[in-house]
């Protein structure tokens, strides 16, 4: 199970690393330690040689050899001092603190003769590593540390009556010095243990470190984003995961949730769809059914109502009848609207030109409700692609629905028309923001219009303050926080780190003012113009293929208002907010033709204060 564990092959990994990176820095620690160690031995055992050397150099040029014996001798028995030995040019042992080798014939491919004896005549002068030997004379004895010290034919020597040697004669012989290495051997194993310690002890501590840190920062949230999948995929579009992180896994799990609703949003779609495709085949067969029994009740109901004069009575019993069989007639012809849809025949059309004959259709009902209709369209919206008899039905049906609202009171209408550019698939909130350091910019404390704003600090000069923009792209309106208007001068930084947000070398294209920009994680770029007043954005997407221009349309209301927890349910069919006088059709349809459009109708309302409903539909090249 731990080798499925990807936090577990993480820490398996960076520990095995740093154990490798431990013990090769332990054993070139403990090497330089020995090199340490043998030359300070080296160095000890070159000046107890020299000290020898220079202590029976009398003796040897008065040729006494009993004081040149006793003084090897003692010197020999010394705790520190293995051996200590006299050779003469031929390999012969002259003097040697172990009486028993003098006399004696050395090997010279053995011990301290073989180096110089190696090029075939003896040198008369070797290296100080040259003259240094480490050896083991057997397999469980100790390590020895063996210095040969030439003995030179000086004048005083080859010139003494005693025992003269020929002047061409360079070297005499060698001492040799043999020291236990017994000391420098337990320090390299003390050293040794140490570093073995010290390595499992680091090792321990690392790992401990290094798996918190790998299960908290990594394996936990990696194990949260699988239990999310699971539950995704049993059916549960629901589930969300807590985004605390401003980094990679923390822009995963945000895109994630983002998944989930889209899936969810498509979930509720096709649900939608299968739901309207049965209740129009339904829709249908009832319509034709009642249809003309409906028309013939009207006609002789409204045939017995003008034969009813004089009985006044009668013509109001009639006139229910009438007035009934009336709005079952329209029932009727919103089921047939309902069953009837079918997919729409597009060509370039202009959306102003289609609101402008919808007004057409409804202005005597308005005008009989008292209620004004204000158009604000804008003539510069591009042309868009529509089935124009569908789409001039759904601004029919929501203009009528804002005079319902309206009632019978004095009250307007407004519809406006302006083009758009939106974020990748359409996303227009933005919910998430972050500077070049990832830290987040979507301030939770401070809304505008009920939603968490893009907060940025601002400088100029001595002043500083903070600005909230609009979530919703292409609304960025400037709130400010108790400064004055912002103007060129002003500088844009990320709240928590300074960092700025000012676009480099860029310029509003419309009035050549700064421009900030800050990032929507896996979504793309977002830029502004920082002038009041001029309104210019961009959306550098992702997806550079995706079209973001849309034709937005707003039907706006001052009527009573729809309380929240009805405006998730406005475009099921049969749902209505009109009491009996509804049939619950009408929206339905509505949701359906701009559905069939690939556009996005929203709603936002506040009871006793209007309603407004936003159609966008895709501008297509």
């Amino acid at each position: 199970m731990l080798g499925k564990n990807i936090g577990f092959k993480l820490t398996l990994g960076v520990v095995l690393t740093v154990l490798v990176a431990i013990v090769i820095f332990a054993w070139f620690n403990i090497q330089s330690q020995s090199r340490s160690l043998l030359a300070e031995v080296e160095r000890h055992a070159s000046q107890l040689s020299e000290a020898v050397k220079a202590d029976t150099e009398s003796d040897m040029l008065r040729n006494d050899r009993e004081r040149i014996h006793e003084s090897i001798r003692r010197i020999g028995q010394q705790d520190s001092i293995d051996r200590i030995r006299v050779l003469n040019k031929s390999g012969e042992v002259i003097y040697s603190s172990e009486e028993s080798e003098i006399g004696k014939m050395v090997d010279k491919d053995a011990e301290a003769c073989y180096r110089c004896h190696s090029a075939g005549a003896p040198l008369e002068h070797l290296d100080s590593q040259d003259r240094t030997r480490v050896f083991q004379p057997q397999p469980d004895s100790t390590r020895l540390l063996g210095i040969i010290n030439p003995i030179y034919n000086a004048s005083s020597c080859w010139s003494a009556a005693c025992h003269a040697h020929p002047e061409e004669q360079t070297v005499l012989g060698v001492l040799d010095v043999t020291i236990p290495l017994t000391d420098v051997d337990r320090n390299i194993r003390r050293s040794q243990l140490a570093a073995v310690i010290l390595a499992v002890s680091v090792i321990a501590v690392l790992s401990l470190i290094i798996g918190l840190m790998v299960r908290g920062w990594i394996d936990r949230p990696v194990q949260e984003l699988v239990t999310a999948t699971r539950n995704v995929a049993g059916g549960n579009l629901a589930y969300r995961l807590d985004v605390k992180r401003d980094d990679e896994l923390g822009a995963l799990a945000s895109s994630f949730n983002n998944m989930t609703d889209k899936l969810a949003q498509a979930r509720m779609q096709l649900f939608q769809s299968d739901k309207l495709a049965s209740l129009g085949r339904l829709a249908a067969g009832v319509a034709h059914e009642i249809n003309n029994p409906l028309t013939a009740v009207l006609t002789y109901s409204s045939y017995l109502l003008k034969r009813s004069q004089g009985k006044p009575e009668m013509q109001k019993d009639l006139q229910v009848i009438v007035n009934e069989t009336i709005r079952c007639r329209e029932i009727v012809k919103n089921l047939l609207d309902f069953a009837r849809q079918t997919v729409p025949k597009k060509r370039k059309a202009d959306i102003n030109e289609i609101i402008g004959r919808a007004a057409k259709v409804i202005e005597n009902q308005l005008a009989l409700g008292r209620v004004k209709l204000i158009m604000e369209l804008d003539p510069a919206v591009p042309k868009v692609t529509v089935d124009a008899n569908q789409i001039q039905q759904v601004f029919i049906n929501l203009m009528v629905n804002a005079s319902d609202a309206i009632g019978e009171g004095d009250g307007s209408i407004r519809v406006t028309s302006k083009a758009i550019r939106v974020s990748p698939a359409g996303v227009l909130q933005i919910k998430t923001a972050v500077c070049r350091k990832r830290h987040e910019l979507v301030d939770r404390k401070f809304e505008v219009d009920g939603k968490p704003a893009v907060t940025m600090r601002f400088r100029r000069q001595d002043e500083t303050g903070l600005i909230h923009l609009d979530p919703i792209y292409g609304s960025q309106e400037h709130h400010l926080d108790g400064m004055p208007p912002i103007d060129e001068g002003v500088e844009l930084q990320c709240p928590e780190c300074s960092t700025s947000l000012m676009a480099e070398g860029e310029s509003c294209p419309q009035c050549g003012a700064p421009v900030y920009a800050f990032e929507v994680p896996l979504k793309g770029l977002v830029q502004g113009c920082l002038k009041p007043g001029c309104g210019w954005h961009r959306w550098e997407q992702v997806d550079s293929k995706w079209n973001d221009e849309f034709v937005e349309v707003r039907v706006e209301d001052d009527g009573c208002g729809i309380p929240k927890n009805q405006i998730p349910h406005l475009f099921e069919p049969f749902a209505t907010t009109k009491g009996p006088k509804g049939t619950g059709l009408g929206l339905a349809v509505t949701w359906g033709i701009i559905d069939n459009h690939n556009g996005t109708i929203t709603v936002e309302s506040e009871v006793g204060v209007g309603t407004t409903f936003i159609v966008r539909i895709p501008v297509e090249s």
